[in-house]
């Protein structure tokens, strides 16, 4: 009995906002439910057909998988279909978002025809609608999206308490302060946000994955936990045990954690330095000994390979560095070869060559495969 009053409940729901059961939703009610909204373009992207939940004008042509209702007879679907299958280009469809959930303008067969043939995702122009109605879920979407557009990160980070994504904008800024005082150069928000997530958010975060704290808190995301900890135990300082040893993996001082965590190399810990290789093209001065330099660069430390060459090149060597997040490629390089390698007497000069696209086959022994 009371399934059956929860069902009538739900149905009498979804026909008061003209959706019946068992279609998707439709746009124009969702809309009508928000106040003062303003549309944003959004550009192209690729938007997942799982957050496809309804269509502006034609809801009821699809069930709630959004599989149209009759797709055999209608032959503008299997057309579309035969041509997604033979990969023909055909134009981005364009949809509404509100909030997570996206609505289609234009474009309902091709999603339609797209979820049937299996695919992820579909190229879509997204126009954004907004919502100023302060509904706990609006803060929290409206806090998230500026979190993001203020650091550039991806979108993994996830949070559940309307406030939490302002506390990690101050942690990004306390740490940008501290690496401008530190590096003595200007890192702008972005730049440390950047450094912050790789170099402080990821360890902390495989730190709690690895305890398996979240399975204490099923309600509650990783992110959730990450704040949560760091509040207490960097900002409050307050003297929490977690059960998992957090409080003695992690130093009392964000920075101070982030100086050891650059030093890990235990698998457990993203890596934190990212290696990059390129290739000195070098000539030397006629009276130099080509045999003396080529052993002289390969007692270099980050030299993998020095070979003596023919041609207009005497010697080309391969290096790999790593280098911290905040410094460039050419940077690192640069500076490397010009300590290192152009400081060595008979080097007359030198040329570098940074790799875009790399392939390298794996050895076996003296075999390549």
């Amino acid at each position: 009995m009371l399934d059956m009053i929860k069902f009538f409940k739900k149905a009498f729901k979804e026909y008061g906002n003209g959706t019946a059961p068992g279609q998707v939703k439709s746009f124009n009610e969702e809309q009508a439910a928000e106040e003062d909204i303003e549309f944003v373009d959004r550009g192209l992207k690729y938007v997942k057909l799982d957050e496809i939940v309804g269509s502006v004008g034609r809801y009821q042509d699809f069930d709630n998988r959004f599989h149209l209702k009759n797709r055999e007879g209608n032959q503008r679907f299997q057309d579309i279909k035969s041509a997604m299958v033979g990969k023909k280009p055909l134009p981005p469809v364009k949809l509404y978002q509100i909030r997570n959930d996206y609505y289609i303008l234009d474009g309902n067969h091709r999603v339609a025809a797209a979820k049937e043939i299996g695919r992820d995702e579909i190229e879509a122009r997204v126009t954004e609608v907004l919502s100023s109605k302060n509904t706990f879920e609006n803060l929290l979407y409206r806090e998230r999206l500026r979190f993001y557009e203020k650091t550039g990160l991806k979108d993994d980070i996830t949070l559940t308490e309307v406030g939490k994504y302002r506390y990690l904008e101050n942690q990004i800024q306390k740490h940008m302060e501290y690496l401008n005082q530190t590096l003595k150069k200007d890192v702008d928000f972005k730049k440390a946000a950047e450094d912050w997530y790789n170099t402080i958010y990821l360890p902390l975060v495989m730190i709690i994955k690895n305890g398996q704290l979240i399975s204490r808190f099923p309600e509650r995301t990783v992110s959730d936990l990450y704040a949560y900890v760091t509040f207490h135990h960097w900002d409050r300082k307050s003297d929490r045990k977690y059960g998992i040893g957090i409080s003695r993996l992690i130093p009392e001082d964000m920075e101070t954690f982030r100086e050891e965590m650059l030093e890990k190399s235990r698998p457990e810990y993203p890596e934190m330095k990212r290696a990059i290789s390129a290739f000195i093209l070098i000539n030397t001065e006629p009276s130099a000994k080509e045999s003396k330099l080529v052993d002289r660069i390969f007692r270099l430390e980050g030299i993998q390979e020095v070979h003596s060459v023919h041609g207009t090149i005497d010697i080309i060597a391969k290096i790999t560095l790593n280098r911290d997040l905040l410094a460039s490629d050419a940077e690192v390089i640069a500076e490397y070869v010009e300590k290192r390698i152009r400081t060595i007497p008979g080097i007359s000069s030198t040329q570098t060559v940074i790799p875009g696209i790399s392939r390298e086959k794996e050895k076996i022994g003296n075999l390549l495969v």
